[in-house]
């Protein structure tokens, strides 16, 4: 039977995720067996820079934090080596740092998260990590916007050009 002090700590480390989890906007599942140290390494620093935690935290105590924010669906994907990547400020950044990683590595895997308070699998992370970033989506919208207005000047320049004079046939 554990001792009070370690069962002080493992319920410290839940209080913590539990209170990362409802801060987060998304969060992701993963496997991460099998990533050599070098690639870990990588991936974490990209997961600081994109202000994401990474932890690799024990299955149980994951799942304790999942009951107590309702997210008992995700408890069937803790199994084996399992990470957690948690996004406050950009709900697409875990999704895309894990699916890079994923992709990288072959047992590198993808198990499943949450997004907006609901718990979501394996395949919507993905489709998720597909998304274009913010600032893609928003020049994509401008150049749409963009496009007739700068079509409309030209023709006002061409009349210009021509004199302002009106063509009647």
């Amino acid at each position: 039977m554990p001792s009070n002090s370690v069962l002080e700590q493992k319920k410290a480390i839940v209080a913590d995720l539990v209170e990362k989890i409802k801060k987060a906007q998304s969060g992701v599942l993963v496997q991460y067996q099998g990533i050599t140290v070098e690639n870990d390494t990588k991936m974490r620093a990209a997961f600081r820079k994109a202000g994401v935690d990474y932890m690799v935290i024990k299955n149980t105590l994951i799942g304790r934090a999942c009951d107590e924010v309702g997210y008992e669906a995700m408890k069937s994907e803790l199994n084996g080596m399992t990470a957690i990547a948690i996004g406050y400020d950009d709900p697409v950044a875990p999704a895309k740092i894990a699916k890079e990683y994923a992709d990288k590595v072959e047992s590198f895997e993808i198990k499943g998260g949450f997004l907006e308070n609901a718990v979501v699998d394996a395949d919507t992370v993905k489709a998720l990590a597909d998304i274009p970033s913010r600032e893609v989506l928003l020049a994509r919208f401008l150049g749409s916007i963009q496009g007739p207005i700068s079509g409309f000047a030209r023709a006002l320049q061409a009349v210009i050009d021509k004199g302002g004079e009106a063509q009647a046939e």
